[in-house]
């Protein structure tokens, strides 16, 4: 089974839903499920270094979706959003082969079994 996740929230907006997401995608991982996570609009900053965890936050959401792609979620951020969106905008994200198209989440969408926003 395929589950695509796609992102839209700042990564720490002042609620738990882009750490709750990264969460939900870990354990659908080691459940065997094939993830795919799309970050759009805001949640573009996940992906990029200069974007820092803040004091008054436990977890770091960079690292954690760092982790999820080193371990082989599959990944893609929106190349349009990243001089449109979130924070830092302009800033390049953590990997150029992350670079996605609307061409890219339209094919997941038709691909995956299952979509899931946040």
């Amino acid at each position: 089974m395929s589950i695509l996740m796609v992102f839209n929230h700042q990564p720490y907006d002042g609620s738990d839903v882009t750490w709750n997401a990264l969460r939900l995608a870990k354990t659908l991982h080691e459940k065997g499920k094939e993830v795919y996570i799309f970050l759009m609009n805001d949640s573009v900053d996940l992906a990029r270094d200069t974007t820092e965890k803040p004091d008054f936050y436990e977890f770091d959401l960079v690292q954690m979706l760092k982790e999820l792609y080193e371990n082989g979620v599959k990944l893609k951020v929106c190349g349009t959003c990243q001089a449109r969106c979130g924070l830092n905008k302009n800033q390049p994200y953590f990997n150029d082969e992350i670079k996605g198209t609307m061409n890219d989440l339209a094919n997941w969408v038709v691909e995956c079994d299952k979509v899931l926003t946040f």
